[in-house]
């Protein structure tokens, strides 16, 4: 397993990474895509540690707290050898202080988690979603404290965009506050939004981009062919709306190209789309889900090996989609292309 930095910070965590929302099984997302108990989550947490796995993710929203129980009963005894992160600020309830980046939401979520998971620390927390009601100063200096008192260790987003997360830095940075090193990104071979700010601003800023959802929502599992229903079982039947929408015509491209290089490289498709993502810059992390032990260990075969320059080549030509505005006239003219490389130290 290779391991790296987490954005500009001094932690190092391993390539792929575990994400527990399969863990519980509560509620009709979380719900379809698993019902983990303790004792199963103990084994994939076994396979997980063995091949070197080192982060685990999860979610105070992932099934009402319940991914953060069973991940907490299920890393019992072995607290030292694992990262924890996990994510707030979506809403949990129906109350007035049950969603967003308050003071009050923040610590009582904090909190919350922290007897959930058994722990009294949170090695990695995330803002879930910007949240435009709370005073910038108010979420950033909450986070300070909660880092000094040795609750959290490191920060990061996910769901923000890149003006979101540059006035945050900037405050941070003007009062001496903790800087978010991690981004938290839905990122793909059908889902490469990120790359036209999210991925520049986080190689100059310093975050490291951690993954969800590296199969495209499921759609990249090998299973879903041109002309063909989905097959049974799949759990985009109950969850496709909840995900990002994608173009069939678009999805059978790249899913065509990404058989033609598993077939060359004697890989499935799911190990060549998490090889291609791993190759990506600023990705610290892909996490993986997975609701079984078959499952899981296809997919920690994405790694030890490289693509080469060609089959990366054809996944990108596959994948590749109009540059939107402000972005196009940087993509189609080579002047305009020179404007937008940095200049030479």
């Amino acid at each position: 397993m290779e391991y790296r930095r987490l954005g500009r910070s001094g932690l190092n965590v391993s390539i792929l990474s575990f994400g527990a929302g399969t863990f519980g099984g509560i509620g009709p997302l979380f719900g379809a895509w698993g019902n983990t108990d303790a004792d199963e989550a103990r084994r994939l947490i076994d396979i997980c540690l063995e091949a070197g796995i080192n982060l685990f993710d999860t979610a105070d929203v992932y099934s009402n707290g319940a991914s953060e129980e069973v991940l907490g009963a299920a890393i019992k005894g072995r607290r030292d050898e694992v990262l924890l992160s996990t994510k707030t600020s979506l809403p949990t309830g129906n109350g007035p202080n049950d969603a967003g980046s308050s003071r009050f939401r923040l610590v009582r979520a904090v909190e919350a988690a922290l007897r959930r998971l058994g722990t009294d620390h949170i090695d990695i927390l995330q803002l879930h979603a910007f949240d435009a009601a709370t005073p910038m100063e108010e979420v950033l200096s909450t986070l300070d404290t909660l880092v000094r008192a040795g609750k959290v260790r490191y920060v990061g987003v996910s769901n923000f965009s890149g003006w979101q997360i540059m006035k945050a830095l900037a405050v941070a940075d003007r009062h001496g506050w903790p800087r978010y090193v991690a981004n938290q990104v839905y990122y793909s071979l059908i889902g490469r939004d990120y790359e036209w700010d999210l991925m520049p601003l986080g190689a100059d800023q310093g975050l490291g981009a951690l993954v969800w959802s590296p199969l495209g929502w499921g759609r990249l599992t090998g299973r879903i062919r041109r002309g063909a229903a989905w097959p049974a079982g799949s759990r985009l039947h109950d969850t496709a709306s909840f995900g990002p929408p994608v173009d069939d015509e678009y999805l059978f491209r790249v899913v065509d190209a990404l058989d033609e290089v598993a077939a060359a490289t004697e890989r499935t498709v799911p190990q060549v789309a998490l090889n291609w993502l791993i190759g990506r810059p600023t990705v610290s992390s892909v996490i993986l889900g997975a609701r079984n032990e078959a499952q899981l260990r296809q997919n920690l075969d994405a790694v030890g090996w490289s693509l080469t320059p060609e089959q990366t080549a054809k996944l990108d030509a596959a994948s590749a989609v109009a540059a939107p505005y402000p972005h196009f006239p940087y993509h189609r003219q080579e002047g305009f292309a020179r404007l937008n490389r940095p200049m030479p130290r």
